[in-house]
């Protein structure tokens, strides 16, 4: 969906600024052994991980290991990771990845192995069957869903009137899932605000949310006001939408169409041309009235919820600047980032993406005691 509706649209008002975000790790027990090599991780001050990037990895791994060896050991961390925060994304992925490897985590004792993808504006379950196929011959279970008027659903995008509404067969779903069993939430684009929207009804119901090239709303936004923050006067952008007015031109838009034969530069870029194909023909209108529907999201609900973020670098509908503010204005736990992805990693870099996702299923919290 991207910028397609950032064209005449009114600024959005300003945000509160963001708490910072919370430790991870605390200790109040001296140990001088590894401090250098801690320290010398943080120095190096990296925020992204980036699934390339394996000799940054290599290099920080034995640092790393000493770290979680002392944990185990002790139970507690050395007194440089007091300023330990989830900034730091780098070193606690390298932690937290070496903590899994250590004691050979399988599927199986996972907190939940199930994932449930949510798809962006305009796409379907279809857009996912190369994540489908990757996770469940890795042992997850998985779930893509159609939301309301997309996909196979056949319901009218012109007549979905609310977000509540659109985002019905994700809500089911989490209301249908027995006591104590949890799902991972993977949203892309306009999904990103469905899961927003899942987590401040469902949060107990929800490990983790995984934000894909998505939207991520604060409290008080709308998705309208997030895509106009970065409004372009692209051509292409412009081109590519039309909107559309089931109940006449005197009223609001009911949703916006896509010129199919302009999407591939902007949203497949990087994809293979069969993957263009099938979004030319699966593709359909964008609902209207949820991109303008404003969010309230509380800390005790919405804000209980581990949230994740993946950025794509050449991505021509929400570009990677957008994704950074969005990122800035409410830090997720950790950010990952894929090299080479557009608007559609599950087309352009589906085993990048499928590594990210296993990564982020195995990321726990250690306790500092």
């Amino acid at each position: 969906m991207g910028n397609f509706v950032c064209c005449g649209a009114p600024k959005p008002s300003q945000t509160k600024k963001p708490k910072t975000p919370k430790r991870y790790f605390s200790t109040s027990s001296p140990h001088s052994g590894i401090s250098s090599q801690w320290n010398k991780i943080r120095s190096s001050k990296k925020e992204n991980v980036n699934v390339d990037d394996e000799a940054i990895i290599k290099e920080q791994a034995i640092a790393a290991a000493l770290l979680f060896r002392h944990h185990q050991q002790n139970g507690t961390l050395p007194a440089g990771m007091m300023g330990f925060d989830r900034s730091s994304s780098v070193s606690l992925l390298l932690v937290l990845n070496l903590n899994f490897a250590l004691q050979d985590l399988k599927v199986n004792d996972l907190e939940t192995k199930h994932f449930v993808l949510v798809h962006g504006g305009g796409f379907g379950a279809w857009c996912w069957y190369k994540t489908i196929a990757l996770l469940v011959e890795a042992g997850f279970k998985v779930d893509a869903l159609d939301l309301t008027g997309s996909g196979i659903n056949s319901f009218d995008t012109n007549q979905i009137t609310n977000l509540s509404q659109y985002v019905k067969p994700l809500t089911d779903l989490l209301e249908k899932l027995g006591d104590g069993e949890k799902v991972i939430l993977v949203g892309h684009d306009f999904g990103g605000a469905c899961l927003s929207y899942a987590m401040e009804l469902f949060p107990h119901k929800i490990a983790k949310s995984i934000f894909v090239a998505a939207v991520m709303l604060t409290s008080g936004q709308s998705t309208l006001d997030v895509l106009t923050q970065q409004a372009t006067s692209d051509d292409l952008i412009r081109k590519a939408q039309t909107f559309l007015y089931s109940n006449g031109n005197e009223c609001s838009p009911t949703a916006i169409g896509l010129n199919k034969s302009l999407l591939g530069g902007l949203l497949f870029n990087q994809s293979p041309s069969k993957d263009v194909a099938l979004a030319s023909v699966s593709m359909r209108p964008i609902p209207f009235a949820p991109v303008l529907e404003k969010l309230s999201l509380s800390d005790k609900n919405y804000g209980t919820v581990r949230r994740f973020y993946i950025e794509t670098t050449e991505d021509n509908a929400i570009p990677i600047s957008l994704q950074e503010s969005m990122i800035n204005s409410s830090p997720p736990e950790l950010v990952f980032r894929i090299k080479g992805s557009d608007h559609s990693p599950f087309f352009s870099r589906p085993q990048a993406l499928h590594k990210q996702l296993v990564e982020m299923a195995k990321i726990c919290k250690i306790s500092s005691s």
